[in-house]
C-alpha cells in the first residue's frame, strides 16, 4: 500500500475515494480512528491508500480530474 493523498477534509477524501472508485481502484483511509482518539477531528491528516500495483495510475486519475 501506498499513500496517495494525506488531508483533514473529510469530504476531500470522500470524493476522491469515490472517483477512484469509479476507475475500479481500491483504496484504504487510514488515521482515522486515530485523529478522533486524540479529540480532534482534524489534528491528524487521514492517509488515502492504495495498492501499490495501483498507485501510478490513481495518480493519473487525480491528475486528470484536477485534484493533484
Amino acid at each position: 500500500m501506498r499513500a496517495l493523498i494525506t488531508s483533514n477534509n473529510p469530504v476531500q477524501l470522500s470524493f476522491l475515494t469515490a472517483l477512484l472508485a469509479d476507475a475500479g481502484i481500491g483504496t484504504t483511509l487510514l488515521d482515522s480512528h486515530t485523529s478522533i482518539a486524540e479529540g480532534s477531528a482534524g489534528a491528524i491528516p487521514r492517509r488515502l491508500m492504495v495498492d501499490s500495483d495501483d498507485f501510478e495510475r490513481a495518480r493519473r486519475v487525480l491528475v486528470e480530474a484536477g485534484e493533484l
